[in-house]
């Protein structure tokens, strides 16, 4: 039960009560080639010591040329498998062919940075290099256009996407959501940003300060987390517009990047678009998803028309 409160403070997107997906290994042959198949697969690393594990979704049909690479972090208290089964982002690489890796955090948490999060945050676990290695692994396994590399993610793994566009020159654009940016960031390269939250959200409020959630996440302001972005990527003003209770505020920036932030007014802490949480997250009360907008494909979007310079 300790881990199910954990979701309902933690990540609203824990997907509590959800069926895991059971993911095969990839191969590997007689001269050490690793062989993904199409669909999903799983394959472990080791990093400082550590035995960490990942997922990869491999659509039927990619482009003739390199695909480009979406990384999905979950939230706290959730998996890869999880992240997998409830975010869309197989059947969205189904549609426009990409390929999928899904992380897993060390006992369901990243360290984004602060102190937070959970036992990785404590210990200071290198996340980065972990991230960026299988990133890199999944670039010798298949073609991959390195221009063409993404992370998104959800509470503390969009904490950690904000963490690998502070540290690596890795990724073309980063999509966070429900999530802020949490200590140093002092030499960021220019990245092309968008962010969704909802004003409601408590666990990580979207004005800052300490949420509510078991981690207590105490972060800045939302809007304040983009224009710092913008200042990074020297962009001119941004333009708002509003239908219904979203808002999207688009700053344009040097060499095609953009920064962009989405607002959803009323939502809470959660991934928009996505399934429910199950019978059991009802229970707990976890905040349901907005439908106002479907986060998977808006990100997916952003992520196609930027890729590096």
């Amino acid at each position: 039960m300790a881990a199910l409160a954990g979701c309902l403070v933690v990540a609203a997107g824990c997907g509590v009560g959800r069926d895991r997906v059971p993911s095969p290994p990839a191969s590997t042959d007689a001269g050490g080639t690793v062989h993904v198949p199409v669909g999903s697969s799983t394959q472990m690393l080791t990093v400082d010591g550590r035995t960490r594990t990942f997922r990869v979704y491999r659509p039927a049909a990619l482009p003739s040329g390199p695909a480009p690479l979406v990384v999905m972090l979950h939230g706290g208290f959730g998996d890869a498998g999880q992240a997998e089964s409830t975010y869309g982002w197989d059947q969205e690489a189904d549609r426009e062919g990409f390929v999928v890796a899904y992380p897993d955090g060390l006992n369901h948490a990243w360290n984004g940075g602060g102190g937070c999060c959970g036992q990785p945050g404590r210990e200071h676990v290198d996340d980065v290099a972990f991230i960026t290695d299988v990133v890199h692994t999944v670039e010798r396994e298949l073609p991959i256009d390195s221009r063409r590399v993404y992370a998104t993610g959800i509470s503390n793994g969009g904490i950690m996407s904000y963490r690998l566009a502070c540290d690596t020159t890795t990724f073309a654009a980063i999509g966070p959501d429900s999530a802020t940016m949490l200590g140093a960031c002092d030499h960021p390269t220019p990245i092309s940003v968008i962010h969704i939250h909802g004003t409601a959200d408590h666990n990580i409020p979207y004005a800052g300060g300490e949420g509510s959630g078991f981690a207590k996440v105490d972060g800045p302001a939302v809007p304040a987390v983009v224009a710092s972005w913008r200042t990074v990527d020297g962009c001119g003003p941004p333009s708002s517009t509003t239908t219904g209770v979203v808002t999207r505020s688009v700053a344009s920036c040097p060499d095609g990047r953009t920064v962009e932030l989405v607002t959803i007014a009323g939502a809470g802490h959660q991934w928009p678009g996505s399934q429910g949480h199950g019978l059991v997250g009802r229970i707990l009360g976890l905040d349901p998803p907005s439908h106002a907008l479907d986060a998977t494909a808006t990100i997916w979007a952003f992520f196609a028309a930027h890729p590096k310079p």
